[in-house]
């Protein structure tokens, strides 16, 4: 995931060597965090069915898994920035901004982050899923 997010980067000419950096690395530890945990849930509803269910299984599972904790790192990168004009921690108003920003953050992933993992982190999706499903027969 982070070499997808680096190559996107890179051939977009985008910002500087240092952001391209953070953002492949952040892309790779969220790849990193996702795969134990989508395998898990894989084999969780993949147990004992067909070749066909597990690359389902897998793909899904670690589609969503992936997305979700890079997502995820994103969300909480993002807060640490704004934290500096928000209220004082565990107040009434610091919950309200603490889920505004997050729900904002996911959004913006959502809307400008996903497009990095494609098409190398589509290719490697896919090559997993196989890989698992070969592994479950």
């Amino acid at each position: 995931m982070g070499a997808s997010a680096l190559v996107n980067l890179l051939l977009d000419d985008w910002e500087t060597p240092a952001k391209i950096r953070f953002v492949s690395l952040l892309y790779a530890t969220g790849g990193a965090l996702a795969f134990p945990v989508g395998l898990f849930l894989a084999r969780l509803v993949s147990l004992g069915r067909h070749w066909e269910v597990a690359f389902a299984a897998a793909f899904i599972c670690l589609l969503t898994i992936t997305i979700a904790f890079t997502g995820g790192l994103f969300a909480l990168q993002y807060r640490s920035y704004y934290v500096q004009w928000h209220a004082p921690a565990l107040t009434i108003a610091w919950s309200i901004q603490f889920v505004f920003t997050m729900a904002t953050a996911l959004y913006q992933f959502i809307v400008l982050g996903i497009r990095l993992y494609f098409p190398l982190g589509f290719i490697a999706l896919f090559a997993a899923s196989i890989w698992f499903a070969r592994q479950q027969r």
